[in-house]
Formats: C-alpha cells, structure tokens, sequence
C-alpha cells in the first residue's frame, strides 16, 4: 500500500507558489517605482515647462489618473473573460511583457529628455491597458496554486510581497530618480524581465474548463450579474471602491513632497513607501496569525481608521508626523485588503472567479485612478489640504453606510464560503459525463 501523499503545511512548500510570489514581488517594485515617478514628472514638467501653478498642476495629477482609469474601465471585461478561458499564466506573461515595453519606452525617452505632458499621458493610459490583464489573471490562478485550507495564508503572503514591493519600488525609484532621472525605468525594466521569467518557471496551467456554450458578450455579462446579485460580494467590492475613491491622497503626495513639506523627489519616495511599510509589518503579522473570526466587522473598523489617518496625514506639516499617519493609513489598508481578498476568492466559484477578480480589480482600479482624478479636482477647489481632509472623511462616512446598507459584512464571522446555493445553481453547469 503506497503512502499517503503528505499535504503542504505552508503555501512556502510549494514551488509553484514560491514563483508566483518572485514574480508578484518584482513586478509591483517595477511599476510602483514608475508610476511614482510619472506623477513627479508630470506635475514638475507642468510647474518648470508649462509654468502652471500648484492647482493647475495638481488637477493634471488628477487628469493622469483619469488617462490610466479608462482602458481599465472598457478592457476589464475583456480581461476577465481572458482569464476565464485560457491559460491564466500566459496572459499574465503577455501583459507583463507589454508593461516591460513601456518602462523601456520611459527609460529611452527621459534619458534623451523628450517627455512632455502628452507622451507622459499617453504611456500613462498604455500602462493602464497592461495592468488590467495582469490584476484578473494573478488573483484567479492563486486558488489553483494552493489547496483550499492554505487560501488565507496564501493571500496574506501575496498581500505581503505586494506591500513590500510598494515599499522598496518607490522609495528605490526615487533615489535613483535623483542620480539619473531614466534610472528609475531602466530599474523597472530589469525587474520586469525577472517577473516574467518567474512566471514562465511555473507549471502551464491548463485553461479553465469551459462551463458555457454562451458567445463571449453573454459570458462576461454573466459575471456582472453574478457579482450584482451575490449582495455579499457587491458589499465587499464597492466598499472599497467608494471609500478609497475619496481618500485617496496618494495622487496628491508630488504636490506635499514639492509644496507643502519642502523634501523632493527623494521624500516623495519615502512618503510613497509609508504605508506599505505599515501594511507590511501587517503582513508579517497576518501570515503567522491570519484573522479567522468576525471578519466583517474588522473590515470595516479597518476602512474608518484608513478614513481617519487621511484626515490626520491632510492636517499634518511634519514630515516625521506624515510618515507616521502613512504608516497607520497602509496598515488599516491592508487589512481590510487581507479580508476583503480572501473573502471574494473563497465565495467565488472558479469557474467564474476571472471574471469576478476582474470586476473586484476594476472597482480598485476605478477606487485609484479615479481617486486620483477626483483629489486632483478637489484639489484646485479646496486646496491639496481640504481635498485629502473632505476625502478621510467621505471614507469614514462610506463606511457608516455600507454597514447599514451590508448587514452581510458586519454578519460575516469567519471566511466559509457565503454565497448562496440559488445563485450558484444560475451558472451555467458542465456536462456530466456518460
């Protein structure tokens, strides 16, 4: 009689995993550190070459954000359906390849200084069409990495080589940005070559089994509507939309770094990697001890203290005070991540769950980007201050509402799958066999 095949006692144990990690690690220090240095570069190039002042520059930051938001807003169904109906690897490969070219793109075009405002736009919104591939593709295959007993700890570890990389990608990215302005690119770049090696170390996995006969509009109409009825789902998906949608100060930290706290790009790095330094130290925490009980009720604790050190970081005019309410602001964040991630990969059917990681990956996106559009206009009306401060508060308020109106979140005491039978029984079911 052979021996029982030993089960993995940690995600670490298993080797496709410990590549899907390398390969998450390096392509967040990549894009993190660009995109930090994009937004520099714009609102310098608008101040220096277009003599804008600090609201006008400010609203572009707004207006970038915007120009990153709309493919993610038209390709995110096409994007889900992708990593519904093929090999999920090798569409996250072909994304982050197209991501490789456009860092190199930035790296070409700063060192023989031909970046303007349009260009930086317009590789801003290519970025954007990239990383709305990557985000559906990289959730959904997690689960077929690691056996279902191990999903939390798993994303716990994934949320934690996310954080880290948004600590070291901007805080990197900004000192080479002050020895070589195309060196934080040529950085970038490099790291997106070992991303897509780590990923194409992994095992090829096999395209999702096809559940429907239904033409591609239909499917991804489909996970809309799943999404929609599943209230469990829709509450955890929009309540991070509308929240970070209005407390969202990242967009606005060029225009603290520069203006207002007086340390330069080299600061606007460290302010950058705050809060993934305190959602970091989370991390670690939730690896080793992840939160199993009253889930719901943490998530969204955990959303009002992210409104409230907005508020503070808004009011603050010290540096080391700033870098503490970042930190604060990360660490609530990633809890909320943390719960809120793991609660939507183990309440989605895979058969569906591309779809689902795409529409869960859209709301974030349209919670960032344009988070940042709207600081940016709230900005040249009330003032980089009164924007961050009137958005910790509209989070603060969100979060008040959805437990009002998701009795579900609040209700959720641990991460078991919640989604109800009669919705499962509408997907379209595979054949039995004969």
């Amino acid at each position: 009689m052979n021996a029982p095949e030993t089960q993995p006692q940690s995600p670490l144990h298993i080797r496709d995993f410990r590549f899907y990690l390398m390969s998450r690690f390096a392509s967040v220090v990549a894009t993190v550190g660009m995109v930090v240095i994009v937004g520099y570069q714009l609102y310098d190039v608008a101040r220096a070459d277009y003599g804008m002042s600090i609201k006008e520059a400010s609203f572009m930051l707004g207006l970038l954000g915007l120009a990153q938001f709309l493919p993610l807003l038209v390709l995110t169904p096409v994007a889900g359906l992708a990593a519904d109906r093929f090999d999920r690897r090798t569409v996250a490969v072909v994304a982050t390849s197209i991501d490789l070219l456009i860092a190199a793109s930035l790296a070409v075009g700063t060192h023989l200084d031909l970046m303007t405002m349009p260009l930086l736009f317009g590789l801003a919104a290519l970025h954007g069409s990239a990383r709305v591939f990557i985000g559906p593709a990289m959730s959904a295959f997690v689960p077929n990495l690691v056996p279902a007993p191990l999903m939390p700890r798993a994303i716990a570890m994934s949320s934690m080589a996310w954080q880290t990389g948004t600590i070291f990608g901007p805080a990197l990215a900004g000192l080479l940005f002050g020895a070589g302005a195309s060196l934080p690119y040529w950085m970038s770049s490099a790291l997106l070559i070992v991303s897509c090696s780590a990923l194409l170390s992994i095992r090829r996995l096999p395209a999702p089994a096809a559940t429907s006969d239904q033409k591609p509009l239909r499917q991804i109409a489909e996970g809309f509507r799943y999404t929609w009825n599943e209230r469990f789902l829709l509450g955890c998906v929009t309540l991070d939309l509308f929240a970070v949608l209005l407390a969202g100060a990242t967009a606005l930290l060029p225009v603290f770094a520069r203006d207002i706290l007086h340390v330069g790009a080299e600061g606007l790095g460290i302010m950058r990697s705050a809060p993934g330094a305190g959602a970091m130290a989370v991390s670690f925490w939730l690896s080793a001890r992840p939160i199993s009980h009253n889930v719901g009720v943490k998530m969204l604790w955990a959303v009002a203290v992210f409104g409230a050190a907005t508020v503070g970081f808004g009011i603050s005019r010290s540096m080391p005070v700033s870098l503490l309410l970042l930190a604060l602001l990360g660490a609530a964040d990633m809890i909320s991540v943390f719960i809120r991630s793991t609660l939507i990969q183990i309440n989605t059917p895979d058969e569906v769950r591309g779809r689902v990681s795409a529409i869960s990956g859209l709301a974030v996106s349209a919670s960032n980007e344009l988070g940042e559009m709207q600081s940016g206009l709230a900005a040249g009306l009330l003032g980089a201050t009164g924007a961050v401060v009137f958005g910790g508060v509209g989070a603060i308020v969100v979060t008040i509402a959805w437990a009002w109106l998701f009795p579900e979140l609040r209700n959720a005491r641990t991460f078991a799958p919640q989604y109800r039978q009669s919705n499962r029984e509408t997907l379209p079911q595979k054949e039995s066999a004969p």
